[in-house]
């Protein structure tokens, strides 16, 4: 190579060495002066949403009303209470400037009245409501969404889970669908439809807010579905319909300061209103299992009062004598760890494990007696009836 391109090469690299170096310097000194070129960040985005008016959607139900409604009955109820006289008429004060006043002392008759809502299940009749809606009731008339009015009776009630069966006689009846009530999400939207406050048949939408309510001590057996669709009196007993107008509960209750709608009623599971009204077709009433044992959960108090290392499961707290749990070995003390083989933390969460047995049924108790594990297995009988109100 000639001394003129080694000139020329060595030039070259001096002046590259140079340029680097100055552009460390500026980089270094002077961060700001040299624009960095943002990163490439891929977001996932969902495809536009085609807006229409649809059977369900974003912006109109109508069409899961008109599937749902028709099957959707006002009813109404009446019943003779007995009013009796005040204590102030048998004063002889009273007496001695009104005299006998037998009109007045003498114990009367009336009628009562009230509103509420059921839902149609099969072609032969039978309707679905709150037992609340038709206790006590001496005459119960429904009126269907076509116009058709008939009185109706009583097939079988449930205090314990607050749902009654209903049969009336008509023919070509509108048949709700049932859906799934233990697919249902928190944010699915639901409808409600009823009779609130006897105006007439009326849809009102929410989401579902909340699934397997209890605590609340509205019924016995409680794993209510919660909803901020308006719920108010006389929508009791009518229908909670996801949004393709499928029946995923019955509305039962609302809680409120005022009495009115404030944004949280409960709904019984189609699941566990299924039930019950098959039991109450095939056995005249519902038919639950029962062993004779209350429990409580454990709290850190009893924890200590126990000496339980781990505070899992529920505590017993009485046995009936010569009762299953008893004959089975169950003692005051134990702890309740699962129930057939599923994990227990509360006592309502045992009730209704041993609840969903029927008459005859083993049911295995995995428990711990003075820190040690024990399984014991209990033969379910049928669960005593709830006894009678007063009227």
């Amino acid at each position: 190579m000639s001394q003129h391109w080694r000139n020329a090469f060595s030039y070259l690299a001096q002046v590259v060495v140079l340029g680097l170096a100055m552009a460390f310097v500026v980089t270094y000194f002077w961060p700001g002066v040299v624009r960095r070129e943002a990163p490439t960040v891929e977001i996932r985005e969902a495809a536009p949403a085609t807006v229409q008016r649809a059977a369900y959607g974003p912006t109109s139900y109508a069409l899961a009303v008109d599937r749902a409604s028709p099957a959707v009955v006002n009813i109404n109820t009446a019943k003779v209470v007995t009013v009796h006289s005040q204590p102030f008429f048998d004063d002889p004060v009273f007496r001695q400037f009104f005299g006998d006043a037998d009109n007045l002392i003498r114990p009367h008759k009336r009628v009562e009245t009230s509103l509420g809502s059921g839902v149609i299940m099969s072609e032969q009749g039978y309707i679905l409501t709150n037992h609340h809606v038709i206790q006590g009731a001496d005459k119960i008339q429904v009126s269907l969404q076509d116009g058709r009015i008939t009185e109706a009776k009583v097939v079988g009630s449930d205090p314990d889970t607050d749902v009654a069966v209903l049969k009336i006689g008509l023919k070509k009846l509108p048949v709700i669908t049932l859906g799934h009530s233990d697919n249902l999400h928190v944010g699915d939207v639901v409808l409600a439809i009823g009779n609130p406050f006897g105006v007439g048949q009326t849809v009102t939408m929410g989401i579902v807010s909340a699934t397997g309510r209890n605590k609340l001590g509205i019924n016995t057996f409680e794993n209510f579905i919660q909803t901020d669709a308006a719920i108010n009196p006389g929508n009791s007993g009518g229908a909670l319909v996801d949004a393709q107008g499928n029946l995923v509960g019955i509305n039962t209750a609302i809680f409120s300061r005022s009495g009115g709608y404030q944004g949280i009623g409960f709904a019984i599971p189609t699941s566990l209103a299924k039930s019950v009204m098959e039991d109450i077709l095939k056995y005249g009433r519902p038919v639950r299992g029962w062993l004779g044992v209350e429990a409580q959960a454990i709290t850190p108090q009893i924890a200590r009062a126990l000496e339980l290392g781990d505070a899992s499961g529920v505590v017993v707290v009485g046995v009936v004598r010569g009762g299953p749990a008893h004959r089975a070995g169950l003692q005051p003390g134990d702890v309740i760890v699962s129930i057939d083989g599923k994990k227990i933390l509360e006592a309502r969460e045992a009730l209704l494990a041993i609840s969903s047995h029927k008459p005859g049924d083993q049911v295995k108790l995995e428990i711990r007696r003075n820190g040690k594990p024990r399984m014991l297995v209990a033969t379910a009988i049928e669960r005593p009836a709830r006894p009678a109100l007063t009227e």
